[in-house]
């Protein structure tokens, strides 16, 4: 089992305690975001229990947060990002990217992925690249 880890800065606090988490926040923050339309809070609840979930917090209010579903050794899918809209411009999604960079577990991995429509300048600040291989992935999109 993983341990918590936690950043602070000002009134702001990262943390991956799941105890935290605020379901009915992820799940209204979710529904403004284009992948995840229609996400239910029942998923959102079971996915919670299988990822390691960052949440952002502004003094307790859930205001962010960021997903990992890895094996903790070679490979990290990085999903579900989300800076609540009254928080954004602030430098609140790129400290959450660092908090991500910096946890223990996610250290040593061969490949860290993740998926943008709109976000690319961001994560590419922090290494990311496009695909150097894209012709190896393959996807099978159910639903």
């Amino acid at each position: 089992m993983l341990e918590n880890f936690e950043m602070h800065h000002d009134n702001l606090l990262i943390s991956t305690d799941p105890d935290r988490l605020d379901l009915d926040a992820m799940t209204d923050m979710l529904s403004r975001a284009y992948w995840a339309k229609g996400r239910t809070r029942q998923v959102i609840a079971r996915y919670i229990q299988h990822s390691l979930v960052f949440g952002v917090y502004d003094v307790g209010k859930q205001v962010g947060l960021a997903r990992i579903v890895s094996d903790y050794t070679t490979f990290a899918w990085l999903c579900d990002v989300f800076i609540h809209e009254d928080y954004r411009g602030r430098g609140v999604g790129k400290w959450l990217m660092e908090a991500i960079l910096a946890h223990p577990d996610l250290q040593g991995l061969r490949r860290f992925v993740l998926i943008t429509r709109d976000a690319h300048g961001l994560y590419a600040q922090y290494g990311f690249t496009p695909l150097s291989k894209p012709e190896g992935w393959m996807e099978k999109v159910i639903g």
